[in-house]
């Protein structure tokens, strides 16, 4: 390989096109037909595997602050109160807990 300058070096720097579809094709194995083999294919489905990756970790957080409101709720109601009142009492308490330990009945 031959340097021709310093500038141009640094211009064409980019990764060799069999590393770039070798990553590509990493990401896709665990993928079913010929999705894991094949790049034209490959790309697009990890493409759009990781966007919903990303919209997963906020639909997780969503889907998590339900299940613990749902279960403060459900504890709450064996003990005759309503869940907004159960909350306020506990603003107005200043009790330094919040939902994640609150929901659990074991922690």
């Amino acid at each position: 390989m031959v340097f021709l300058t310093a500038q141009l070096w640094l211009r064409n720097r980019v990764t060799d096109r069999y590393w770039r579809i070798q990553e590509v094709l990493k990401h896709a194995r665990h993928f079913r037909g010929r999705k894991n083999r094949c790049y034209r294919l490959a790309v697009r489905a990890v493409t759009r595997a990781f966007v919903n990756c990303t919209k997963a970790r906020k639909l997780k957080k969503r889907n998590l602050r339900t299940l613990w409101i749902n279960r403060i709720t459900a504890a709450s109601q064996e003990h005759g109160l309503k869940y907004s009142t159960f909350i306020t009492n506990l603003i107005k308490v200043r009790c330094g807990c919040h939902l994640p330990v609150e929901a659990d009945p074991f922690g």
